[in-house]
């Protein structure tokens, strides 16, 4: 079973969602906007693509200054915490297929899991 932490907004997610399509995959799509996951699936999903916390979270998002997660001195589960508050926070799209997990930034990431 494959599935694809989706949103429908991101350009990013959109073509990773059509090339897993391509490759005849029909994931599941979960818009994690619509429907966040907790902490504990968070910390789950994150540690299967083998990224840290920290690295799983959309710098560049303004909530993630305005909430001062930049500072190095939080806890990953500070940072699991937040994301579960503003799932906006969690980069994507992630995907997860019977071989693995993977954030598809780059979208070449995902060729060793298709």
């Amino acid at each position: 079973m494959s599935k694809i932490y989706h949103n429908p907004r991101c350009s990013t997610s959109r073509n990773a969602l059509a090339l897993m399509q391509e490759k005849g995959l029909d994931p599941q799509i979960i818009e994690y906007l619509k429907t966040p996951l907790s902490k504990d699936e968070l910390q789950s999903l994150i540690a299967a693509t083998g990224l840290s916390v920290r690295q799983a979270m959309r710098a560049k998002e303004a909530i993630y200054t305005e909430l001062g997660l930049d500072n190095p001195a939080l806890s990953d589960d500070e940072l699991l915490a937040a994301i579960q508050a503003h799932p906006i926070l969690l980069n994507r799209p992630i995907v997860v297929t019977e071989k693995g997990t993977r954030l598809a930034r780059p979208l070449e990431a995902l060729n060793d899991i298709l």
